[in-house]
């Protein structure tokens, strides 16, 4: 099927009915990190948001599910090596950049979870296969299965890894036009690739409609959301009379230093501090023993909030936020490590974003290319996260030009884009159009 013009996009709904079936899809994933995953659930739930029955798509962990042991030792280097070694991580991530899908370590990497696909395939026998983690078990694709399935492959960085780039992929979604210019350079169709920007969560999505593609030109971020502002005030008991500086520690918290980050920040008087800390309770108990005094009931806060009130009621703290955009709204920046699902997040609600500590790897290419545009400034140690947060939020002029370079850059329909195109290029699409 020729590929479909991206300049313009339908303002309705994708309709199954239209069709002689409803279609079958395959999301393939691995849990390094939270990402992967994030991006995955995006693309289903915007698939569900089309009419796609939730029985009809199904997601796999495909190391997980094919080799648990090689996934566990894989994940726990990668977690040490990223968290205690971030040099040899970066230094890895450098060599292996450039590497060619049929190399022989490109090679070795793509066979793991082969036998499992292709077992997969033969039982669901899916219209479509997409990935958001490069791990693409060709083969399957083309032996043992009597149809050729269409695959598709997200990127969920900045930064592209030549892992990526395989033959077995018919299309790629992007974060960015240079992106697909890199793409283009390594000999892959226009045609194939669109700059979609990363998958995100539909609560980013401008005015919340499933098949609303149009971006506003007010980089205003209080108009970017439906939601009321004091509703959310009072919601999470965060006062509006100071600016809000946001600080996720990742969905795990990982994010280093944050006891320091924290007691940097507070030092400056005129702001409230939002600290998330995902699912990390002892990293949200340790914070709360250190700055509790007093807990305030408030029956609109959410369970997962504590306020507190007195000299350090300026620093709120909450364990994972499965609401994440809604603080965003609230928020006047954003501290987070450079990962590409938060990055995207917190483009689309066109904040300005200061990053600590990349890790050499895509983290500090992520990073490294939002400061170029604009949308980040980079800090590698408290003071300096202090100064840039401070010298940000005292300077309007910087503080909305930053936002207009996070508002620019930000896509909040990614996942609706991506899974109507995912569905445009079904063979079932073709079928049907056969028949009428």
């Amino acid at each position: 099927m020729d590929a479909k013009p991206t300049s313009a996009w339908p303002n309705a709904p994708f309709s199954p009915s239209t069709l002689p079936r409803n279609p079958k899809l395959l999301i393939v994933y691995a849990s390094y990190g939270e990402g992967h995953l994030q991006a995955a659930r995006a693309i289903e739930e915007a698939l569900e948001r089309q009419g796609i029955a939730g029985s009809s798509i199904k997601l796999v962990d495909l190391l997980a599910e094919s080799n648990p042991f090689i996934n566990q030792i894989s994940r726990r280097f990668y977690q040490n090596s990223y968290t205690h070694m971030p040099a040899l991580y970066g230094w890895v991530y450098d060599r292996t950049r450039p590497m060619k899908h049929n190399s022989l370590l490109g090679g070795w990497l793509h066979s793991f979870g082969r036998d499992k696909l292709r077992r997969i395939l033969a039982a669901e026998q899916p219209d479509a296969i997409v990935y958001t983690f490069p791990m693409f078990a060709a083969p399957a694709n083309r032996r043992g299965y009597p149809v050729r399935v269409p695959t598709s492959a997200i990127v969920t960085d900045f930064d592209l890894h030549r892992r990526w780039a395989h033959p077995c992929v018919d299309r790629y979604y992007v974060a960015t036009e240079e992106l697909k210019q890199e793409l283009i350079s390594l000999g892959i169709a226009e045609q194939r690739i669109m700059a979609s920007g990363i998958p995100i969560k539909q609560g980013f999505a401008e005015n919340g409609t499933p098949g609303h593609f149009e971006r506003k030109h007010d980089f205003e971020r209080k108009h970017e959301f439906t939601q009321d502002r004091p509703a959310l005030y009072r919601r999470y008991n965060i006062p509006s009379n100071r600016p809000i500086v946001l600080l996720m520690a990742g969905a795990h918290g990982v994010m280093p230093d944050i006891p320091a980050l924290c007691d940097a920040l507070l030092q400056e008087p005129n702001l409230t501090l939002v600290l998330v800390c995902g699912r990390n309770a002892q990293l949200a108990e340790s914070m709360r023993s250190q700055y509790q005094e007093a807990s305030i009931s408030n029956d609109l806060m959410p369970k997962h909030a504590l306020n507190l009130s007195g000299a350090k009621s300026r620093i709120h703290i909450f364990d994972y936020v499965d609401t994440i955009h809604e603080l965003m709204q609230l928020a006047d920046c954003l501290i987070t490590k450079p990962g590409g699902i938060t990055l995207a997040e917190g483009l689309a609600a066109g904040l300005p974003l200061l990053l600590y500590r990349p890790v050499p790897g895509q983290e500090k290419n992520n990073a490294l290319y939002l400061q170029a545009k604009g949308a980040a400034t980079i800090a590698n140690t408290p003071a300096e996260l202090r100064r840039a947060a401070a010298a940000l939020l005292s300077n309007p002029q910087a503080l909305l030009q930053s936002r207009a370079a996070s508002h620019a850059l930000g896509q909040p329909n990614a996942a609706n884009r991506i899974a109507l195109d995912i569905l445009f290029h079904c063979p079932i699409m073709e079928e049907a159009s056969s028949i009428l």
